[in-house]
C-alpha cells in the first residue's frame, strides 16, 4: 500500500485532482468528509461537542448548527483546540478503518487540506500539493464560489504560505493550467504512484 498525503492551498484545485486520481484507480479518504461525519446526529462525537460548548450549537433538527459553532471556536483559539480534541482523534480512527479496509496493493490517497499546518507530512510515504498562484486562487474563491475578495484574502492568509507547502511536497501538480493539460499531469503523477505502490508489494 501507498500512503499518499494529498493537500493544497483553498482554490487550488485539490478536489478536482482527487477526483481525478479516483477515477485512475485511487482509494480516497477524504479528512473534511470523515470529519462531518463523525459529528452526525446519533454520534459520540456530536453528544462530546454538545457536552463541551451547549445544546446552543445544534440545529432545531438535533444537527450541528456548523455556522453556530464555527462563531464559537474561531473567535477563541482555546475554544477551537477543544474541538479539535474531541473531532481529530475521530477522524484519525476512522480514517485508520478506512485505510485497513484498501487493498494491499492500493494506493489510498489522504486529502487532508490542513496537512503542512499541522506537519502531518511525515505520517505519509510521500506529499503531492496541488499548486496554484494567489491571483488564481483569488479568481476562483470569488467567481466560482461566490466569496467576496476580503473573505477570499483572510481564508487564503489563514492557510500555510504557498512556499511552505512546496517545502513539504514529493510531487507537485501545477494547476495554473486549463483543464486538459490538468489531466495529463495527473495521468504522469498516477502512473508513479502506481509504479511506487506495485514497488513497495514486490
Amino acid at each position: 500500500m501507498l500512503k499518499v498525503g494529498l493537500t493544497g492551498g483553498i482554490g487550488a484545485g485539490k478536489s478536482e485532482v482527487s477526483r481525478l486520481l479516483v477515477e485512475r484507480g485511487a482509494v480516497l479518504i477524504d479528512a473534511d468528509r470523515i470529519a462531518r461525519e463523525v459529528v452526525e446526529p446519533g454520534t459520540e462525537g456530536l453528544a462530546a461537542v454538545v457536552e463541551a460548548f451547549g445544546d446552543e450549537v445544534l440545529a432545531a433538527d438535533g444537527s450541528l448548527d456548523r455556522p453556530k459553532l464555527g462563531s464559537i471556536v474561531f473567535a477563541d483559539s482555546g475554544k477551537l483546540a477543544t474541538l479539535n480534541k474531541i473531532v481529530h482523534p475521530l477522524v484519525g480512527a476512522r480514517s485508520a478503518e478506512l485505510e485497513a479496509a484498501a487493498g494491499a496493493d492500493s494506493v489510498v490517497v489522504h486529502d487532508v487540506p490542513l496537512l503542512t499546518e499541522n506537519g502531518l507530512a511525515p505520517l505519509y510515504d510521500l506529499v503531492v500539493v496541488v499548486d496554484a498562484g494567489p491571483a488564481t486562487q483569488l479568481d476562483r474563491l470569488t467567481r466560482l464560489r461566490g466569496m467576496t475578495e476580503e473573505d477570499a484574502r483572510a481564508r487564503m492568509a489563514a492557510q500555510a504560505t504557498r512556499e511552505k507547502r512546496l517545502e513539504i511536497a514529493d510531487i507537485v501538480i501545477d494547476n495554473d493550467v486549463p483543464l486538459d493539460r490538468l489531466t495529463e499531469r495527473v495521468d504522469e503523477v498516477w502512473a508513479e504512484l502506481a509504479r511506487r505502490a506495485r514497488a513497495a508489494t514486490a
